[in-house]
Order: structure tokens, then sequence, then C-alpha cells
């Protein structure tokens, strides 16, 4: 679609405007309204035509398979008790150190999201972490930051662990042995300097002893059965990834599978569950997709293709600048839907496997600036908000301003350093 001027202004003003309406949520109305509304406005001024809007919702139909899986086992671990069973033993190890909890919870939030992806961390350990917290009787917030931050920074230690990872390369995935040799510095590097960020910014919240809990309460077969089917979700995920098959419905399934299980063992109604997911989640990123495709169609990303196909003669210079780039871009588009478009301009620019790297890298990393940056920051706000804790968006781009340009340029050393 040819867009004049004026039309593609206003596609700019109304993709921007949903993005502030996301960030701020006048009126406490949820994320996914706003989204949708720019979505709607879009087609409704025929700023994108119906063909297009749907080829781009369909884009996503693997995202949204393995976000609702993943949907559903937290909340099955959450009624099953799973999440205080963790808190209990995540205390008793801390041995009333508020410091060792956050290591810990920082630990478990590495191997979560290596093995179960950046969007699992933010739906399956938030809530976790929450009841550590309380059942330790130490400020909440500390620990949570931690949820969203090692979300992002460590969400290229497997093609899995990032949703946009498969969107960058698609059919092109290196293999793994390739990935570890790129990214294995990287992520380190991304890992250790967003850990010094935080536990410098928030030191003075550490400070104390934190309450042990004499005793971890017993699971019971319901829980049981909920870590299991976590468990096999985290090996059924590496197995497609090793095989280069979608994410999403293996997740689903699994997800199906624990459910159908818990309601065999519990003998219960099986709705209760369902009707505690965030089904907003699906809409939200279904209209994120197709805000971009109409920013997209407005030419906007031609000089950064052009920018790419300098980069493609292999100059780290630029392969840099294209990922600090993309990086920012992430936070005014969401990294899943700038994905797509850094997927594109791979192809159209016949981008290095450095640049394509380094590009990655900015897609995986820019979303700590903000809260609207990632998907799995998006998700991680709506588990707060479940549990009544509020984090605006000032507060957390006061740590990212440090956390993300910091671990982005660690990363990028590591890595042109390597490709």
């Amino acid at each position: 679609m040819t867009h004049t001027v004026g039309s593609a202004g206003l596609i700019w003003v109304i993709a921007a405007a949903s993005v502030a309406g996301i960030v701020v949520r006048p009126w406490r109305v949820p994320e996914a309204v706003w989204a949708s509304l720019g979505a709607g406005a879009a087609l409704a001024l025929s700023l994108i035509s119906w063909r297009a809007a749907l080829a781009a919702v369909r884009e996503g139909t693997d995202v949204y398979l393995f976000l609702a899986g993943m949907m559903l086992l937290a909340e099955l671990a959450r009624r099953e008790g799973l999440f205080g069973w963790t808190a209990a033993l995540a205390t008793r190890i801390a041995r009333g150190s508020p410091r060792r909890l956050f290591a810990l919870v920082y630990a478990v939030g590495i191997v979560v999201t290596a093995l179960l992806s950046n969007d699992a961390t933010a739906v399956v350990l938030t809530p976790a972490v929450y009841a550590a917290a309380k059942d330790a009787g130490a400020p909440p917030l500390p620990y949570l930051l931690i949820c969203a931050f090692i979300a992002n920074a460590a969400s290229f230690v497997l093609p899995i662990s990032n949703p946009a990872n498969l969107v960058v390369y698609g059919t092109g995935l290196p293999p793994l042995g390739t990935w570890f040799a790129q990214f294995a510095a990287p992520s380190a590097a991304a890992i250790v300097a967003t850990y010094a960020v935080l536990r410098f910014a928030l030191r003075t919240q550490l400070g104390g002893s934190i309450a042990i809990d004499p005793a971890v309460p017993r699971l019971d077969a319901g829980g049981r059965v909920a870590a299991g089917g976590i468990a096999a979700t985290a090996g059924l995920l590496a197995l497609s990834s090793a095989l280069g098959r979608p994410l999403g419905p293996p997740t689903l399934l699994c997800a199906a599978a624990t459910w159908i299980a818990i309601l065999i063992v519990r003998r219960a109604p099986p709705w209760g569950a369902l009707r505690r997911v965030s089904w907003s989640v699906l809409p939200l990123v279904a209209a994120l997709f197709v805000l971009v495709r109409a920013v997209e169609s407005t030419g906007a990303t031609a000089p950064l293709a052009r920018h790419l196909a300098g980069a493609a003669a292999d100059r780290p210079a630029h392969a840099a600048a294209a990922a600090s780039i993309v990086a920012l871009a992430t936070n005014l588009l969401n990294n899943l839907p700038a994905g797509l478009i850094a997927a594109n301009l791979i192809t159209a620019a016949h981008a290095s496997a450095r640049t394509a790297g380094a590009l990655l890298l900015g897609i995986d990393l820019g979303p700590n600036l903000s809260v609207t940056g990632s998907l799995a920051t998006i998700l991680w706000l709506i588990a707060l908000r479940r549990e009544g804790v509020d984090v605006s968006a000032g507060r957390f781009l006061r740590l990212g301003v440090f956390a993300m340009p910091l671990a982005l340029a660690a990363a990028l050393g590591c890595f042109l350093a390597v490709a």
C-alpha cells in the first residue's frame, strides 16, 4: 500500500498514541485495549488493508500458542501450591540473608529464561518470587525487578530463550554449536553487567535480614503434576528448538496435558484455571503485529535497510550502530514486532552473520530500557498487578537507562570480538 505524507504521519501518530496508552494506562484501561484501538483505527481509516492486517496477525500464530501454554502452566502452578513450595525452599536456602536471596533469584531467573524463555520468566517466575519475598518478610520489589531484567538479559543463552530469536532468524537459525560459539560470551557479559547494575542500584534495600522458613511444606499430588508439566515443557522446547520446529504447539500441548492430569487428580471442575489466565495478552500481541505492519508500510525502515546494506560488508562499526538503533526501536515497537522488521531487513540487505547476530543482541537487550520494550516485560507488569504490586514506567526507566546500555555494550564487545 502506498501512503501519502499525511497518511504515513497519521500511522505514526496512531502507533505512538497506542504505545503511550500501553505505558501510561489512562483510567487503568488494560494494555490490550489501547493496542487494539490503535490497530482498529488504522483499519477503519484504511491505513492498512484487511488482507495485510490478517497476514500480520497470522505471523504471530506460534507466539499466541506459546503464550497460551505458558500462561496456563503458570496458573496451574499457582493454584496447586508450587509457587508457595518454591518460596519456602528459597527462603531456607537464603538462610536469612537478603543478598543471598537476591543472588538465588537471579540464578534461577537465568535457568528459567534459558530453558523456558523470557516470557516464562515473566509469567511463571514472577509469582513465585513474590511469594518468596512475602514469605521472608522482605520488600518484594528488588527481587521482582530481577524477573524483568534477567528475562531479557539471558534471552539469547539458547535459541529458545526468547521467541524473538526465532522470529529474527526464521528458517536460518544457526546450529546449536554455532549458536554457543557466537553467543555464549555475549550472554555471560550481559548477565554479569545487568547483575552489577541491579545489585548496586538496589543495595540499600538488601540490608538487614529476612525470615527463615522453619520447614518446607510438602508438595501434594497436584503440585507435583504442575512441576512435572513445567519440566516436560522445558525438555520438549529444547527438542523442538534442536529440530527447528515451532515452539507454540508443544508448549500448548504440554500445558493442556498438565491441566487434564490435574483435573484427574483433583476431580474438580476444569474452568477455574482457565478463568484466571490473562487471555487479553493474545489480542495485545496481535494488535502490535498489525500496528508494526502499518508502520513498516510507510517506508520508515528504508534508511535502516540502506545502513544494513553497508554493514553487509562485515564492518563491526556498522553492525554495532545497527544493533543500537534496533535496541532503541524495540522500546517504541516492542521486541517481537521489531524482530519481524529486523528479519525482513536482514533478508533485504543480504546482511552478514555478524550483522544479523548484532541485531539479535539489540532486539533481546534493548527492551531492558523501558516497560514497553518486550512482551516479557508487559507480561511481568500484568503478573505484578495480579499480586497488587504496581511499578511505574519511570521507576523502570531509572534502572533501565543504566542497565541496558551497559549490558548491550558488553555483549556487543564480546560478540564482535568472536564473530
